[in-house]
């Protein structure tokens, strides 16, 4: 993977079906993937060195972001899903990476703003079923 600029890296949710729209007027984003391990060491473990079974743990994905808000559909979808606290299917593109698309969850979405300055946002995204990777 070489050097890539993180304004390329984008983030969408879906509105009507197979229609994603990307989110505006981010500044910053991250993508957090995790495997939870299962711990299968018993006493005749070699060594007495941890196993570690694998495939059993739980996967999760956790996505955050921050910046302005620009644009009316995407900010609208957005609210819909934190205030509905429905799961909407998402797409993240990572350049040069891949796409990781699913369900998540808003599970924080936070407002401020400085009285000579824009209006912000910070978006934290929690996985809410199965998440699908495919290559760029």
């Amino acid at each position: 993977m070489s050097v890539q600029r993180g304004k390329d890296m984008l983030l969408k949710i879906e509105g009507a079906p197979e229609v994603f729209t990307t989110v505006a007027g981010l500044r910053a984003r991250t993508i957090s993937l995790n495997a939870r391990t299962v711990d299968a060491t018993d006493g005749d473990s070699a060594g007495r060195w941890r196993e570690l079974l694998g495939g059993a743990g739980v996967k999760s994905a956790a996505v955050a972001g921050q910046g302005i808000f620009r644009d009316a559909a995407s900010d609208a979808l957005i609210r819909e899903a934190f205030f509905a606290q429905e799961a909407k299917r998402w797409r993240l593109i990572v350049p040069d990476f891949g796409q990781l698309e699913g369900p998540f969850l808003v599970s924080a979405l936070e407002y401020a703003g400085e009285h000579e300055g824009e209006a912000t946002f910070a978006i934290s995204l929690a996985s809410a079923g199965e998440i699908g990777f495919s290559s760029l």
